[in-house]
C-alpha cells in the first residue's frame, strides 16, 4: 500500500462565486461544476441532508487540484473563521509564482493584503503568506534563479 500524490485540497466557502473568481485570477483552470446531493455523498462525509455546490480548479501544469464547496445544507452555525497562521489543524495553501511582487501588488489593489512581507529565505526563494475571501491564507513561493 502506498500514496501516489494528492487529488485535491478541500476548501469550504460560503461566497462560491468571490472565491472561484479570486482562484481564477490567481491562475487556476476551472476543472468542472456542479451540484452534490443525495444519500451517497452524505454516508462520506457524515453529515445528513447534504445539498452542496462544487467547483473544481487545478494549477495550470495540472499537478494540484483546489475544490470549493458552498454547503446549502447543513449551514456551518460558527460562520466564517479568520485564523492565525499558527491555529492548530490545515492552515494554508501554498503555490509557486513566477513574480511574487507583481501578484502581491495586484492583490493590494484589489484590497487584499499581505498578512506579514516578502521574506528572501536564504536566497532561495521569496515567500510571504496573503489571505484570500473568507480568511483563506495563501503563501506564495517564488524560486530565486
Amino acid at each position: 500500500m502506498k500514496i501516489h500524490r494528492i487529488d485535491h485540497v478541500g476548501i469550504i466557502v460560503n461566497d462560491l462565486p468571490a472565491v472561484k473568481a479570486f482562484f481564477l485570477d490567481l491562475g487556476l483552470e476551472m476543472i468542472g461544476e456542479g451540484e452534490v446531493e443525495g444519500e451517497w455523498v452524505e454516508r462520506i462525509i457524515g453529515l445528513q441532508e447534504v445539498r452542496e455546490e462544487v467547483v473544481m480548479l487545478r494549477t495550470s501544469d495540472g499537478e494540484a487540484n483546489i475544490e470549493l464547496v458552498k454547503f446549502h445544507t447543513p449551514s456551518d452555525e460558527n460562520g466564517i473563521q479568520r485564523p492565525l497562521a499558527n491555529t492548530l489543524g490545515i492552515r494554508h495553501i501554498s503555490f509557486a509564482v513566477d513574480d511574487i511582487e507583481a501578484i502581491v501588488a495586484k492583490f493590494k489593489k484589489e484590497g487584499t493584503g499581505l498578512i506579514g512581507e516578502i521574506q528572501n529565505y536564504e536566497n532561495a526563494y521569496k515567500l510571504c503568506y496573503v489571505r484570500g475571501p473568507e480568511g483563506i491564507i495563501l503563501e506564495l513561493a517564488e524560486e530565486i534563479k
